[in-house]
């Protein structure tokens, strides 16, 4: 396998990225910041949810894979022949790359993750931990949580941290529910009523499947599934949709009944206390790598 190296600004990446794959053949390509780790590095993260505050670097560098140096050679050659190359469009280095089981290599950079002691998520592929009493199966996908996210992580800290094997929660809402994480670590610890809901089909699809690899009975679906209240309800979502929806959670929150929040970034704690304020008085209870969980327990139903 041959990796050719490009040096683009950013108004050429996606031409350039788009004319590798859809007319030269790259197998694959990739992109990063030229500047990375140097006083012009660029981030273009910002808060979860909202928009990039750029689209791209200035200076891209871009890794495109070729099943052969020909077919490499063939796609550079053309690039820079092209007008709008000149002088913009650079050729840095192509190089073979080593065959490598690709699966083997993806799977052995997610090992399993401790929540607790004796609580473990743990992909299919590997061995639970000796210490591990209670293990969640669960692989990496595409777009829900696995468990190694800081919010994610918090939540299900609390859930072990508050959980009763003996004395479970009766019913549980997982509002937002994604992979199903929270909702399946209620039943592990033997809640049997269990309703996850979410906007996406994806996601009531994925906790579905995710539940029956692990043993839990619970009842997937959208928003409008939910009904009554929960002594226990749990959303991990982010800042504003939390905002929005705090009236709806409330309401389905039992009299003295817990509340979690999470996918809030610490400068939001105030945001979230005033929104719940009408009806929960919200505290701040974890915290990790900026991120908080809130939560609060009403002493009355609200409707």
């Amino acid at each position: 396998m041959i990796e050719l190296v490009l040096r683009a600004p950013e108004d050429l990446v996606e031409v350039v990225s788009d004319a590798l794959i859809d007319e030269l053949d790259a197998l694959s390509v990739s992109v990063e910041d030229a500047d990375a780790d140097g006083p012009q590095e660029q981030a273009l993260f910002g808060e979860p949810g909202m928009p990039a505050p750029r689209e791209g670097w200035n200076r891209s560098t871009l890794h495109a894979l070729f099943d052969t140096e020909a077919a490499a050679t063939h796609a550079a050659t053309l690039l820079l022949a092209q007008s709008w190359a000149a002088d913009r469009l650079h050729l840095m280095a192509m190089q073979t790359v080593p065959d490598e089981d690709w699966v083997r290599l993806t799977q052995s950079q997610f090992a399993p993750v401790e929540i607790a002691a004796d609580f473990w998520i743990v992909p299919t592929w590997h061995e639970p931990p000796a210490a591990a009493r209670r293990v969640m199966r669960l692989d990496p996908g595409l777009a829900f949580g696995t468990g190694t996210h800081p919010t994610t992580r918090m939540c299900l800290r609390w859930i072990s941290r508050h959980a009763r094997a003996n004395d479970p929660w009766p019913r549980v809402l997982d509002y937002g529910c994604g992979s199903g994480i929270l909702a399946i670590a209620t039943g592990l610890y033997g809640c049997t009523q269990i309703d996850a809901v979410d906007i996406d089909p994806a996601a009531v699809e994925s906790t579905e499947h995710n539940a029956r690899a692990n043993g839990v009975r619970l009842n997937a679906g959208l928003p409008d599934m939910a009904r009554g209240t929960y002594p226990l309800v749990l959303a991990n979502i982010l800042a504003t949709p939390l905002k929005v929806l705090a009236p709806l959670l409330c309401a389905h929150v039992a009299p003295s009944g817990q509340l979690v929040l999470a996918g809030i970034l610490e400068r939001q704690a105030d945001e979230l206390k005033a929104a719940y304020a009408p009806w929960v008085s919200l505290k701040v209870e974890d915290q990790q790598e900026g991120w908080i969980l809130m939560t609060g327990s009403p002493s009355r139903a609200f409707v």
